[in-house]
């Protein structure tokens, strides 16, 4: 179970995250309230499709930064603070996190800001199933997938939602767990097979250049997401600690041209941090 703290605003829990927290939810709250107009066309009276937010590892809904030890909203509150400022709130919500403590925090911020949602408490692969089957296939869905490691997040999970003919997904792939473990998931390989089948025929263990094995398994990855019929974006924004350390690849991915030219209109946080396809 992640560290958690108590946030004095509310009494109930809070997560502890690093300063880095604060330059990911900086870009999902742009992506949501550049994309309002596009939303607009789903939600009543333009559209009766519906428009969609999925959070699978959503966390309590606010988080503690250790570094300068201040709370700040969790991707739950801004993704849904940000819809309501843009004035075209999403139609529906699916939030899951495993820890059954989180889930029950969120639910009660949520409820507090005039809110409603669908809650789940199961592992992402599990829940995923419940979320889709709930989706309007011609609504417009957007979802965030904050894992902490790569074993939370198997392919299958962005197989199922890329099913959905108008799916965006805003994806984290923690850098940092596959650098620390990378010897181990190359030996054993079931994280590996599990979040990005087939890797074996697209890179060479025998190398002792560890960083062109992680550039040789990301380009595995985004090659199994373009199979499925969408898209990476352009770039890949680099997460980086206060230290410098590489935290995360983040990743947008669209069916459609619409959401990548609005993702690239406003991702870049820090161009140093960008990373070409």
């Amino acid at each position: 179970m992640a560290k958690t703290v108590i946030d004095p605003a509310d009494n109930l829990i809070a997560d502890v995250v690093g300063a880095w927290a604060s330059e990911k939810h900086e870009r999902l709250r742009k992506y949501i309230d550049a994309s309002r107009g596009v939303r607009a066309k789903y939600l009543p009276p333009r559209g009766t499709g519906g428009a969609t937010y999925i959070d699978l590892f959503s966390g309590p809904g606010r988080s503690f930064v250790e570094d300068d030890k201040t709370f700040i909203d969790g991707s739950p509150l801004v993704a849904y603070e940000s819809a309501r400022k843009s004035r075209t709130k999403f139609s529906q919500l699916h939030f899951n996190d495993l820890e059954r403590g989180n889930v029950d925090a969120l639910r009660q911020r949520i409820a507090k800001l005039g809110g409603a949602a669908n809650f789940y408490s199961e592992e992402a692969e599990k829940a995923v199933n419940s979320i889709v089957h709930a989706l309007n296939p011609a609504g417009l869905h957007f979802a965030f997938l904050d894992p902490y490691n790569l074993a939370s997040m198997p392919f299958s999970i962005i197989k199922k939602l890329a099913a959905l003919p108008k799916m965006d997904m805003l994806i984290h792939v923690s850098l940092y767990d596959l650098q620390r473990n990378l010897r181990r998931y190359l030996d054993d390989g079931r994280v590996l097979d599990a979040f990005m089948p087939g890797w074996q025929d697209s890179v060479d263990v025998n190398t002792n250049n560890q960083q062109a094995i992680r550039a040789a398994l990301l380009d595995h990855w985004l090659g199994l997401i373009r199979k499925l019929g969408t898209a990476p974006a352009n770039g890949i924004e680099l997460v980086a600690g206060s230290g410098g350390q590489r935290l995360y690849w983040l990743v947008f991915v669209s069916a459609h041209d619409i959401g990548l030219r609005l993702w690239n209109d406003i991702c870049n946080v820090n161009d140093q941090k960008r990373l070409p396809l």
